[in-house]
């Protein structure tokens, strides 16, 4: 077995180690639209070690919005919620998804959020003007 493959093993068994404690944050829900549909631990930063503040319980949809699915302005907004999450993988893994679109109430939503106002200023320095 390659190093590359032990080490993405290993990882994938540190990211399920968290999957309960994950579930019962997220009250069985995806914690950015609330679905309650093919809910799956989400990795927000998988260049750091997995922990509750990495983590995101995610229904499929939102996963694959994660991964860079294309999504209406309607179906964007059903996450604008998450913003104001006090955990960096729901707010902020939200917040990357919410600075793709081009409409116009992202921008509010991101400055009105309870985000560290370093991580706004970086997220709104990516909307597209």
């Amino acid at each position: 077995m390659s190093k590359k493959h032990q080490d993405n093993k290993k990882r994938l068994e540190a990211i399920s180690s968290f999957a309960k404690s994950i579930g019962r944050r997220a009250r069985i829900t995806c914690e950015w639209c609330e679905s309650k549909e093919d809910l799956q631990v989400w990795d927000y930063r998988p260049d750091m070690p997995p922990n509750m503040d990495t983590l995101a319980m995610l229904c499929r949809n939102c996963r694959e919005l994660a991964e860079g699915k294309k999504a209406s302005p309607g179906e964007l907004r059903s996450i604008r919620n998450a913003l104001w999450s006090n955990i960096p993988a729901v707010a902020v893994g939200a917040g990357e998804i919410l600075v793709k679109c081009n409409e116009p109430w992202v921008r509010g939503a991101i400055v009105q959020s309870f985000m560290d106002d370093s991580i706004k200023t970086q997220l709104l320095d990516k909307i597209r003007m």
